[in-house]
């Protein structure tokens, strides 16, 4: 299994978004629910925050909460369908029907 660096990571319900804290801002996941799946939407970054690595790093925390909480997931961004491409230890996590 691969690495993840844990990070803080707060479930805004109010914002519908998982948010975490970079040195330039916030970096955080619009997400929305319908039944017990969970709808990847849009990943907002900071002004000239292009760091890939992190990204990917808060993407597979947000996959474990979602493994915990027992949600499926579904990437509605491109670069979420990406994330699930490159890391296919979390395809498992993909609701029945959805191939990537």
């Amino acid at each position: 299994m691969e690495t993840i660096i844990n990070l803080e990571i707060k479930d805004n319900a109010f914002a519908r978004q998982f948010e975490t804290k970079v040195e330039t801002g916030t970096v955080s996941v619009e997400y929305s629910f319908q039944e017990k799946k969970i709808f990847l939407t849009k990943i907002n970054v900071p002004e000239n925050f292009n760091d890939e690595e992190f990204i990917s790093n808060f993407l597979k925390n947000i996959m474990e909460i979602a493994i915990e909480k027992k949600l499926k997931v579904v990437p509605i961004l491109p670069k979420i369908v990406v994330f699930f491409k490159k890391n296919p230890t979390y395809k498992e996590l993909l609701p029945p029907g959805i191939r990537i």
